[in-house]
């Protein structure tokens, strides 16, 4: 007994059993023939399928392109945001502060100017990884500065 047989009980459905066999076997050029009708109704079906779903892919895709000179934020993976910049949390950033794009490699490429700390990374990025800046007046400097917070109240207890 086959183990496909074995497990589900019923014959393997290979090529050979997909036209229906009566009194009169098929043989040759009518088999191949009709296995040929088949596969072919089967890969118009895969490619109405194909092309329903690339329907619905297409809606929401967004073509992003980037020009040398313009600002990007960039974004890092929640990993590298614990090995690399050690933080870690659900509020740390999920975009750090905007780089200068210097190149562009290909059609989804970018070369940026990463800052002196970041040195270990290597400095080009997909689109994915980068998101527009766009330029605000309230920040000339473009960073923000971490005050400590002040305990106000306090208590020891000994045992």
């Amino acid at each position: 007994m086959a183990s496909f047989k074995a497990l589900y009980e019923i014959k393997c459905q290979t090529s050979l059993y997909w036209s229906e066999l009566s009194e009169s076997k098929l043989v040759g050029t009518d088999l191949i023939r009709e296995t040929e009708d088949k596969v072919s109704t089967i890969w118009d079906c895969l490619k109405v399928a194909s092309d329903h779903q690339k329907s619905y892919v297409y809606l929401k895709r967004k073509y992003i392109e980037f020009s040398v000179g313009d600002k990007v934020f960039l974004k890092v993976s929640p990993l590298k945001k614990v090995l690399r910049f050690g933080k870690k949390g659900k509020l740390c950033l999920r975009f750090i502060r905007p780089y200068e794009i210097i190149e562009r490699i290909g059609p989804v490429a970018y070369r940026l100017a990463l800052a002196l700390e970041l040195e270990k990374i290597h400095n080009i990025f997909h689109v994915p990884m980068l998101r527009q800046y766009k330029s605000n007046a309230s920040h000339p400097d473009l960073s923000y500065s971490e005050e400590p917070i002040e305990i106000l109240a306090s208590e020891i207890k000994e045992l």
